[in-house]
């Protein structure tokens, strides 16, 4: 008996040096990985800092400096919570409004497959339709409003989250399936412990690419008819041929799309945290 402790002991030591050296090696990854992004950015910064007024005309690329500097003035005088706060608050209605709508007719198509074949072309057609479209007849039916930029929004993010959820529904295995059913579970069971679980992956992905979608819809629509927001502050810098402005609003809507995108990474490894 001990002799066989021993073995099992002396086996488990090289696997768990195995082990550790694995994640040092996953440790040194990740910060080769940071280091890289960090040189990367300080290097692009650099060379349009440089470019600017020697290769390219300041008035067409500003240039970093010049681009922060706004960024800061917004941030003294309040301009930038003001106008990014509306545009998050229209961003994430539109995009709470969207998933929920798609991923419940995902699932709903999804589970009853002759009410799919049914309206395929429908959804298919008003898929089709360029969502830049839409947003006159949003105006018209909400208003210049906020309502119309949240609609604009929750239209483009709703079938991004409809697709992949339906998707995801459709790929489930039927051996699953029938394996609970047998077991006594009931219409809502399957659906509870089954289904929504296997297609959580593909409803995470389609969450994580609406996310940019939602605030593309959202600018849109400011860009048409609004006196607040990013959208509105690019707009109106446009007319103005005011280049540091609209640097300065491209890079704020792309930090928070970074930083959106980071938090449902997170959330999609919590919620997947079974997937090996």
């Amino acid at each position: 008996m001990r002799i066989d402790e021993g073995a099992a002991m002396g086996t488990s030591a090289p696997v768990s040096r195995a082990v550790k050296d694995f994640e040092a090696g996953l440790a040194r990854r990740k910060l080769l990985v940071y280091v890289c992004q960090f040189a990367f950015g300080v290097a692009f910064l650099s060379f349009w800092q440089w470019a600017s007024g020697r290769l390219i005309d300041p008035f067409f690329i500003s240039s970093p400096a010049a681009v922060f500097g706004k960024l800061y003035t917004w941030l003294l005088n309040g301009d930038l919570f003001n106008h990014l706060s509306i545009t998050l608050y229209a961003t994430a209605i539109g995009f709470a409004i969207g998933s929920a709508i798609g991923f419940s007719l995902g699932l709903l198509f999804g589970k009853f497959a002759f009410l799919a074949e049914v309206l395929d072309p429908y959804i298919t057609a008003l898929y089709s339709i360029p969502k830049l479209a839409l947003a006159p007849l949003f105006i018209i039916w909400f208003g210049i409003g906020i309502e119309s930029k949240i609609a604009v929004s929750a239209s483009i993010v709703f079938f991004v989250v409809f697709l992949n959820t339906f998707s995801g529904v459709r790929e489930v295995n039927p051996i699953f399936i029938h394996a609970t059913q047998i077991m006594g579970a009931s219409q809502w069971g399957v659906m509870r412990t089954v289904i929504i679980p296997s297609a959580m992956a593909w409803v995470i992905t389609g969450l994580k690419v609406s996310v940019p979608y939602a605030l593309v819809g959202t600018v849109i629509g400011e860009f048409m008819s609004a006196n607040r927001g990013i959208g509105f502050i690019i707009a109106q810098a446009t007319g103005l041929f005011d280049t540091n402005s609209v640097f300065a609003g491209i890079i704020v809507l792309a930090f928070v799309g970074a930083v959106i995108n980071g938090l449902l990474k997170i959330t999609e490894g919590h919620l997947l945290r079974w997937r090996a």
